[in-house]
């Protein structure tokens, strides 16, 4: 585990495009906020949510199915030696580096392009689903939650997590096929879900339904939550520094992509191998309790996190290059940097 967190350090370079300088637009955040906050206190969540939704901003959409279909597909290889990590660990049991090389000896450079289809499909409406939920539903649960902005963070993250988890299932399905099974490796996107509904019925897009949650709900709760906070605190304790409002945002938004990018790998890695089993070519039996069976009986809580070196690349890689690209978009579209207001 050390070893693998000492990958960390040099991965968060330059992936960045130029930092906006459009106008930012708090107002526009206020008032969704505060449209959101007097519905909620005079309705409860279903005046919150009407409050919220009348004055609903596309932008966040946008910007999170940008940033995350971005992120995603440009590392895709790194996501392809993991998966085959998690998915053979009997074969690759020698780490990142020799899996890498063992891939590229026995099937060849594209094959650590497998998947990249569905990953940028299905993570584009992955992200502008989680993202712009998120921020819909931030304001609504802190007005429920007497302004516990913490604690409202924390639900909004869970249910943009649960509507995203949902969306994502057959794209996840197919890019983990693609990946893992020959059958499908030359599966084009618009051919593997056809043919998995074919092999296992439409149920069978949605079979790992319980094993994305595990993944995903952690996985935007650490996330989104821990980006909010640590993004807001650093802003406060660096407003009064000699930086430039350009530097400090790059500042701001780069370490807190960090942090969170370690809070989001470390506490989704369990649910992320549960997927990866459950989606694999082998079908598991005994559903989503059968598969965590089996991962267990293969060698306890550790099995859990199997791929863990491999994931910290790739979700340190996803994380602070997606939630840099975020703010860079948002700020692009006249909303204010995540934290500045």
């Amino acid at each position: 585990m050390r070893r693998s967190i000492r990958c960390v350090a040099p991965l968060f370079l330059s992936t960045l495009c130029l930092l906006s300088t459009a106008p930012v637009r708090a107002d526009v955040v206020a008032s969704a906020s505060a449209a959101a906050s007097v519905a909620s206190k005079s309705g409860g969540i279903c005046g919150g949510l009407k409050g919220a939704l009348s004055t609903i901003d596309y932008r966040f959409f946008v910007a999170g199915g940008v940033c995350a279909a971005t992120s995603h597909g440009i590392t895709t290889p790194v996501d392809v030696v993991k998966t085959r990590m998690q998915a053979e660990p009997m074969v690759y049991d020698k780490g990142m580096g020799n899996a890498l090389a063992s891939i590229l000896k026995t099937d060849g450079p594209s094959a650590l392009l497998g998947g990249l289809g569905p990953t940028v499909v299905g993570y584009g409406i992955e992200g502008a689903m989680k993202f712009g939920i998120y921020e819909v539903m931030k304001p609504v649960f802190a007005a429920l939650l007497s302004d516990n902005k913490a604690l409202a963070y924390v639900a909004a993250s869970v249910v943009a997590g649960a509507v995203a988890s949902l969306l994502l299932c057959p794209m996840e399905a197919a890019r983990i096929r693609m990946v893992t099974d020959r059958e499908y490796a030359d599966a084009s996107i618009l051919s593997v879900l056809p043919k998995l509904v074919a092999d296992g019925g439409v149920g069978s897009l949605f079979g790992g339904i319980w094993a994305m949650l595990s993944k995903q709900v952690p996985y935007t709760m650490a996330k989104q939550v821990s980006f909010d906070i640590v993004a807001g605190r650093l802003y406060a304790y660096l407003s009064n520094s000699k930086a430039s409002a350009a530097d400090l945002k790059w500042i701001v938004s780069i370490s807190s992509a960090f942090v969170a990018s370690l809070f989001a790998c470390i506490s989704s890695q369990p649910g992320d191998m549960i997927l990866t089993e459950t989606y694999k070519g082998k079908n598991s039996s005994g559903g989503f309790f059968g598969v965590v069976s089996e991962i267990n009986k293969r060698g306890g809580v550790p099995a859990f996190f199997t791929g863990t070196g491999a994931r910290i690349v790739h979700v340190g890689l996803i994380i602070t290059s997606q939630l840099v690209i975020y703010d860079v978009v948002k700020q692009l579209l006249g909303l204010p940097a995540t934290g500045s207001h």
